[in-house]
């Protein structure tokens, strides 16, 4: 699995001008910690984290992961943030040929092994979950319908959009091969050309996510986190 955990998180600030979201406090621990928690839960045994800013702070607070039972790598973005897409790209030798992402701000409880099972029967490249928003959590972006993936764009909405990137997506390592080392990309360019080709699998999940995006996210899941704990 990657974990895309290198943005600026400049909607945190200023808790983030000294420290990377996923080391920003929830429920009396670091976010991340709870992300390997659910993680490990869900069965996710190794994890690349891809960092960037303040990146190295993560590394000497998490180290290879045995506190959590996941090993953990890092995948350094370098000189310049190369977007997610670009992030990804430069983790492919610590991935393999397939693997999962997730962004650094999500916290997602769902079952994943379903998930692999469903994108590995589709015979498709790429994967994207969806969850049926109606502009609730977020603005709504996807166009899904008859299990398909029609439209997905964050930028041009439409009354069409009932459906979210949840946040949680599947990939095979080839891919990336489109798109040259170093080069600054998104991964919604990725997602964006694979349902062009239609070659982006969806799986709808019913459960709703949470993030720490914002600062309204942010409460809302320490809410979650220390309910759980009572």
């Amino acid at each position: 699995m990657a974990i895309l955990a290198g943005g600026l998180a400049t909607r945190l600030r200023p808790v983030t001008e000294k420290i990377p979201k996923s080391l920003v406090p929830v429920a009396g621990r670091p976010f991340l910690a709870h992300q390997l928690d659910l993680l490990r839960a869900r069965g996710i045994r190794r994890a690349v984290l891809c960092i960037g800013y303040l990146g190295e702070m993560i590394q000497r607070e998490f180290g290879a992961g045995e506190e959590f039972g996941i090993q953990l790598d890092y995948s350094f973005d370098g000189p310049k943030l190369l977007g997610t897409g670009g992030a990804i790209k430069r983790a492919l030798p610590l991935l393999g040929n397939e693997f999962f992402v997730l962004y650094g701000d999500s916290y997602l409880p769902v079952d994943y092994a379903p998930i692999a099972d469903f994108f590995h029967g589709s015979g498709k490249p790429g994967l994207m979950t969806v969850f049926r928003n109606e502009g609730k959590f977020d603005a709504s972006n996807v166009v899904f319908a008859n299990g398909e993936i029609e439209v997905y764009d964050k930028k041009l909405k439409s009354p069409q959009m009932h459906y979210i990137d949840y946040g949680l997506s599947l990939f095979k390592k080839s891919v990336f091969d489109a798109w040259a080392a170093d080069r600054v990309f998104d991964l919604a360019e990725v997602m964006g050309r694979l349902v062009s080709e239609k070659q982006l699998a969806g799986f709808e999940v019913g459960e709703r996510f949470y993030e720490i995006g914002s600062p309204a996210g942010l409460a809302e899941l320490e809410s979650l986190l220390n309910s759980k704990s009572l």
